[in-house]
């Protein structure tokens, strides 16, 4: 399907885009002790001289009022297991927090899931038509090596592939049996 129109359809815009795979990550604040979060694909890295990133949030979300109220935010790059949890803060909750593992020692909400998270401060925010654009001025970051991210394409989530992983993980579980028929094999012999 082709749309060629100064007003491109909001319907054939959303299934043109989800064709765009992204990462996926839950955005979180707290404003006046009490946290909030939502989930999010629309985040970008924007610059490495100062440090900054960029995330999209709705208007009509709590989160956008919590991190308009706090000036600060953090991302949370889910990982490939992590589907469940990005439902669970996509849907209207009244505690989106209950039953959440939070890494200890931050002042701000990071998932204890996360593979990677970003705490920022609001060093800029645009409108974005229904979104606003906040731009974060990161303060401290991590990673845990070796996880893979959660994806989202064509409406669903998916995961990363990956071939070299996959043959070692297949020839972990060979057993002993299997590689006992592998026995006739006698270098310089079977040419």
């Amino acid at each position: 399907m082709t749309v060629d129109s100064p007003s491109v359809d909001s319907a054939a815009f959303r299934e043109a885009i989800s064709h765009f795979a992204t990462g996926v990550t839950v955005i979180t604040t707290v404003h006046d002790g009490v946290p909030a979060g939502i989930t999010a694909s629309a985040v970008s890295s924007l610059s490495l001289e100062p440090v900054l990133l960029l995330v999209c949030v709705n208007h009509t979300s709590s989160t956008h009022t919590a991190i308009d109220g706090s000036g600060r935010f953090v991302v949370n790059v889910l990982g490939e297991d992590d589907g469940e949890l990005a439902l669970h803060f996509a849907r209207p909750s009244a505690d989106k927090f209950a039953d959440v593992e939070l890494e200890p020692g931050h002042d701000l909400p990071v998932l204890k899931k996360a593979i990677a998270h970003f705490v920022c401060d609001v060093h800029e925010r645009f409108p974005g038509g229904d979104h606003s654009i906040f731009i974060g001025l990161v303060r401290q970051c991590g990673a845990v090596p070796g996880r893979h991210p959660l994806l989202y394409f064509r409406s669903r989530f998916g995961k990363f592939r990956d071939p070299q992983a996959e043959l070692l993980a297949e020839a972990a579980s060979w057993d002993a049996a299997s590689l006992g028929s592998l026995g006739n094999i006698r270098p310089g012999r079977n040419r």
